[in-house]
């Protein structure tokens, strides 16, 4: 059997590790599947994006397009024009793509115009919100699929209310969650403030954060970072309250810093002895300050997730998550708060002194990728 796993963003890069884990198991002693790696290159940032493969020892890629930035229409449509090139050249039997990204939408439907079967990793998850690109791509790729393979049991309850057939539908748990299993022994051992100084965007000399004594921040979707008057409220909040009461360590995205920048925001968060901005880090050291902040505070679905399995209390900075598994009503570690900072103050003070509580959902248990791969090697059509 011949398989193309299609990724674009660093979100997939995580789903696809585990993923070729669990072929090169399958694969010892007798070649069972023969498959090849498609980096669309939707992260053209060697820190978000070679870093990471290097991280978690991803084979570097077969095909790499180079497609780069762009509008959300560009990157899709010069993705699909060059997708279909390699499908109709390399002919595979199954083209598997993982969440939401544009990568994710451009190989489904480049596939399946070529009658190739699609196999979507992470199906299922609803924000109903149709104004997030990544809902658009999410609903597409799974009306598209010919294998679902959903996270939770709230993902196979969306599918089957949207009429997708219960054979093509198989619950096999968070692949995340295979990946910050297999990665934990080497998170922990390393040292918090060697993440900070070796990554931080300034000097500021030898740092002394202490664990369970600082919040962890990051924030990159347009809805909080690309309006100067939002992005200045977060800001005066982190400066005025959260940096009161915590040190901070933000993690910034390319994108949000251009923003800070543009917004003159930028020197007066350079400027606080109290805030620790860093450059966008490798997934190992963004797993060890998790493990150890007294806060999350982001606007990343994936992080939502981990924070569910190492109990950090979670300030997610959206109106709505495709990933409800993870919010406190559910049994998670996370709160909607949006970016209004009325409600994130309140949310941040009543949660300060939470304390760490680990969950487990259904099928979180790090083993995840067998099951898909199982579901393609066993599909039945």
């Amino acid at each position: 059997m011949k398989i193309i796993s299609v990724v674009g963003a660093r979100p997939n890069f995580m789903k696809v590790a585990p993923f070729i884990r669990a072929i090169q198991k399958k694969n010892v002693g007798k070649q069972v599947v023969q498959h090849l790696l498609l980096h669309t290159g939707q992260h053209y940032d060697d820190r978000m994006s070679q870093q990471f493969f290097e991280d978690l020892k991803i084979p570097e890629a077969d095909i790499n397009l180079g497609i780069g930035s762009g509008s959300h229409a560009e990157q899709v449509g010069y993705s699909m024009i060059a997708l279909e090139q390699v499908f109709e050249k390399e002919k595979p039997d199954w083209v598997v793509v993982y969440g939401d990204v544009n990568a994710t939408i451009a190989a489904s439907v480049a596939a399946k115009k070529l009658n190739i079967k699609v196999c979507h990793v992470e199906a299922g998850l609803r924000s109903g919100d149709i104004t997030m690109p990544e809902e658009v791509n999410r609903l597409v790729t799974d009306r598209l699929s010919d294998l679902l393979l959903t996270p939770d049991r709230i993902s196979v309850n969306n599918l089957k209310k949207e009429g997708v057939p219960e054979s093509a539908i198989h619950f096999v748990g968070n692949i995340m969650i295979d990946t910050l299993e297999a990665n934990r022994e080497r998170a922990v051992k390393l040292n918090l403030n060697q993440i900070v100084s070796s990554n931080s965007v300034l000097e500021k000399g030898e740092t002394d954060i202490k664990e369970n004594d600082f919040a962890l921040m990051t924030l990159h979707r347009p809805s909080n970072v690309d309006e100067k008057r939002i992005l200045s409220s977060l800001v005066d909040f982190v400066l005025k309250e959260v940096a009161s009461v915590l040190t901070v360590i933000w993690s910034v995205h390319p994108r949000t810093e251009k923003q800070l920048k543009k917004f003159d925001l930028w020197d007066r968060l350079i400027q606080s002895d109290e805030v620790y901005l860093v450059n966008p880090l490798g997934y190992h050291e963004m797993l060890r300050l998790n493990m150890l902040a007294r806060i999350m505070l982001t606007d990343s679905g994936g992080l939502q997730e981990e924070c569910t399995v190492l109990g950090t209390p979670c300030l997610t900075m959206r109106w709505n998550t495709e990933r409800p598994i993870t919010l406190r009503e559910h049994g998670g570690a996370s709160v909607l708060v949006g970016n209004n900072v009325a409600r994130i103050r309140e949310e941040f003070f009543n949660t300060l002194n939470n304390p760490r509580q680990p969950e487990r959902p259904e099928l979180w248990d790090g083993h995840t990728s067998e099951r898909c791969l199982k579901a393609i090697l066993e599909w039945k059509g």
